[in-house]
């Protein structure tokens, strides 16, 4: 009896195992495609061939596209978190942190432009995506307002200084910066030089 309950148990972590590791492969393809083609074109054919398995069995796992793209969009942010204001948030000089921060921006979309990229070109046709890049942007959006904070600007000149913010912070401005060939240090000292015009006012 006591064999066939330790069996019993093997062979359910074991069925367990596989299970897990089948949604891994099916995520790990999905990210993978969507890095290469972009979301919209990712089929679910596409994603089964690349993780070897059926369609049938990614549907299992994911019963619609919104599931699949959120497990992927949250396994991505595991392997490229983004850059975390903890890291300069007890510098006091307001254009050091703003410099550190956005030196931590330009090196995190340096390293993951491929997929943001195609994620922002891809993002009005494929309404999965809407709320994972809503939840970034409202990220971003605090990012901003802290530090707006940091320069304590008066009344007048904090509406356009979060908007230089809000603009500094966003990828396209990083892919726009980068056709000039710039460094990412570059990059971070000529935005905030640019906020210092309005934040030292």
């Amino acid at each position: 009896m006591f064999i066939e309950m330790g069996t019993r148990k093997y062979r359910q972590k074991e069925r367990a195992r596989q299970v897990e590791e089948t949604r891994r492969k099916i995520v790990q393809a999905t990210m993978e495609l969507h890095e290469a083609l972009g979301p919209a074109q990712t089929s679910i054919k596409a994603v089964a061939d690349r993780a070897g398995v059926q369609r049938l069995t990614v549907y299992r796992h994911f019963p619609d596209e919104t599931s699949l793209f959120q497990a992927c969009t949250s396994h991505w942010l595991e392997l490229n978190p983004p850059p975390d204001p903890a890291d300069w948030a007890e510098i006091e000089n307001a254009a050091e942190r703003n410099r550190t921060a956005l030196l931590a921006f330009c090196r995190y979309y340096r390293a993951t432009a491929g997929m943001w990229r195609v994620t922002y070109r891809d993002v009005e046709q494929v309404e999965a995506l809407q709320k994972p890049l809503a939840e970034f942007e409202t990220y971003l959006d605090q990012v901003r307002d802290d530090l707006v904070n940091a320069w304590n600007p008066p009344r007048a000149a904090r509406k356009g200084l979060s908007a230089i913010l809000r603009h500094a912070l966003r990828f396209s401005t990083w892919q726009s910066l980068q056709l000039e060939k710039l460094s990412e240090a570059k990059k971070a000292m000529l935005l905030t030089e640019w906020m210092q015009t309005i934040g030292d006012a």
